[in-house]
């Protein structure tokens, strides 16, 4: 069992008391396209209790975790649902092993059903109980009282579970306080490279102290008991980085955290403290990472020395370049603040990125006017590729209570929907939508937005972990131009769409149209893109280490 564990938190010392059968095992089904460090610290807090586990990504065929189950006949089987419109997919999954003999005990955890228990076990039938809120200790007392028959599982804190048809929600267990005696999460699906450089998920701190009216997070971490921000010891998170780096050649860090620790006196000292561990590890220039963190915590000489201790990347929810949108998502921030966070990252040479909702339930013509100023003002120069969203209404975010009380909320629990309060704005959005939809512009993993932003997550990945290649200047000069003109094109599209459909005019774009100018700028960059790793593939691969073999290439 892992020392932190023998070492910290009274809740885990107790457990250890407890009486478990490991005879047979527990299964634990989630997302897995990157790595989910939920699923991750479940199955380590198990496995440290000597329970064997066994982990499968959701999107694997039914009939593959089937046999597996059939073979091994676990006892329970545990299901982290992350996004609530993967609802169906895993009731269909339930179902097809329920229909198939699979009679053991399913549970089920994560926001949507954590704040929605009621409708998870309506939605998912074949559920037995939902693990509520932070799981790790209470989906380890479900196990033991499963697997020795001892007790009720009914009796267990965070448990909900149906009861004469009614849904019960036990007492909630405390969040986790100490969060450093948690073994480290189990990394089975930690496949994610970049130019061949492995890559890690990691997390500093856990809970959001920002009330942002969209976002279920810290309604998730202020319904269950404790303290809603914890942070790691900077030292125990470095810890972990070395010892990724050391045993598993992890050279890039993403940081999870929804607000990575930086806004305050108490914080900043935090993550003066995180830097001075990573060169007491002596980790800058071995590796890289990024971090999402908000507009009004970016300050010039923390984050150039974040920077010059590995940070290359910084993700920031902007949400939106009004006022009147800012004050509608409760961000309790300005468009100001918004500007000066860029400004200062351009000038200490960080990339990044954002999040932006064009759409949200106060949106007019004149807000979609104000947030096209904006994105032109800090990306209008092709130092990140443009994108945009609509506001979705989550369960158990306070917006969308608030569309409910107005008589606005439309849709379902897996695609929630709003009226806009002006039908003309309602018109403009399906009449834009209809038209990105088929262009590959803005929509899908593989839309051109998508490959661009990528795009600048590799090029900032040579700069920092390979030796200097010839010519990589002009390459980011090239691709900044080719993300300029491909935001302008959206600019203006949406801009255009914007005054026709104010003023109940005809627009002159097409799907048809756009889709040949995307796919224009696609193969633009790809060309560039190519060229350049090919002509430079003989050092990337010799830094990675790899024998190189005559006409090999090198993919991304």
């Amino acid at each position: 069992m892992p020392d932190t564990v023998l070492a910290n938190g009274s809740d885990f010392q107790s457990a250890m008391a407890r009486e478990r059968d490991t005879s047979r095992p527990v299964v634990l089904i989630g997302f897995q396209q990157m790595e989910n460090l939920g699923l991750g610290y479940l199955t380590s807090t198990l496995r440290a209790f000597g329970h064997e586990v066994l982990v499968f990504d959701f999107e694997q065929n039914p009939k593959e975790i089937l046999k597996v189950v059939r073979a091994r006949d676990p006892f329970l089987i545990g299901l982290s649902l992350i996004f609530q419109l993967y609802v169906p997919q895993f009731r269909s999954l339930v179902s097809y092993l329920r229909d198939h003999g699979v009679d053991c005990h399913f549970t089920i955890g994560g926001h949507f059903p954590s704040l929605s228990y009621d409708q998870t076990l309506d939605l998912i039938p074949g559920l037995d109980t939902v693990v509520r809120f932070e799981g790790e200790l209470t989906l380890l007392e479900l196990a033991d009282c499963l697997s020795t028959g001892v007790g009720d599982f009914r009796a267990i804190k965070g448990i909900a579970y149906l009861e004469d048809g009614k849904p019960v929600s036990n007492p909630l267990r405390p969040l986790v306080p100490n969060l450093d005696s948690i073994p480290y999460p189990d990394r089975a699906f930690m496949h994610n490279t970049i130019l061949g450089r492995p890559m890690a998920a990691i997390v500093a701190s856990r809970g959001c102290i920002r009330t942002c009216s969209f976002c279920s997070i810290h309604v998730f971490y202020r319904n269950a008991p404790g303290k809603v921000v914890r942070t790691r010891k900077p030292a125990e998170v470095v810890k972990e980085m070395r010892t990724l780096y050391d045993q598993r050649g992890i050279r890039i860090f993403q940081f999870l955290d929804d607000d990575f620790p930086l806004y305050g006196p108490v914080w900043r000292r935090w993550a003066h403290d995180f830097v001075s561990e990573l060169y007491r590890n002596d980790l800058p220039g071995n590796i890289i990472w990024k971090i999402s963190c908000r507009a009004d915590a970016v300050e010039p000489e923390l984050f150039a020395a974040m920077r010059d201790a590995g940070l290359y990347m910084v993700y920031m929810g902007l949400e939106s370049g009004s006022e009147e949108g800012l004050e509608t998502l409760n961000k309790k921030i300005t468009v100001d603040q918004n500007i000066r966070a860029v400004e200062i990252l351009k000038e200490l040479g960080l990339t990044f990125q954002y999040g932006f909702m064009l759409f949200e339930p106060s949106t007019t013509f004149e807000s979609v006017r104000q947030n096209m100023k904006f994105l032109r003002r800090i990306v209008g120069d092709g130092s990140t590729s443009a994108g945009f969203a609509r506001m979705i209404p989550y369960d158990g975010t306070p917006i969308k209570d608030e569309l409910a009380r107005q008589g606005r909320l439309r849709g379902d629990v897996v695609s929630p929907d709003y009226d806009f309060l002006d039908p003309k704005v309602t018109e403009f959005y399906q009449g834009l939508g209809g038209v990105m939809a088929k262009t590959g512009w803005i929509h899908g993993i593989d839309a051109l937005s998508q490959e661009l932003a990528f795009a600048e997550v590799e090029e900032a990945v040579m700069e920092r972990l390979f030796p200097v290649l010839d010519g990589i200047k002009e390459y980011r000069r090239t691709l900044r131009d080719i993300i300029r003109r491909s935001n302008e094109v959206l600019f203006q599209v949406v801009e255009d769409m914007c005054e026709s459909y104010d003023q109940g005019q005809p627009h002159r774009w097409s799907a048809e149209e756009l889709h040949e100018q995307c796919q224009g700028f696609m193969e633009n960059f790809l060309s560039e893109r190519n060229a350049f790793v090919l002509r430079h593939q003989d050092t990337l691969l010799e830094a990675l280490g790899h024998r190189v073999v005559e006409e090999q290439g090198v993919s991304a």
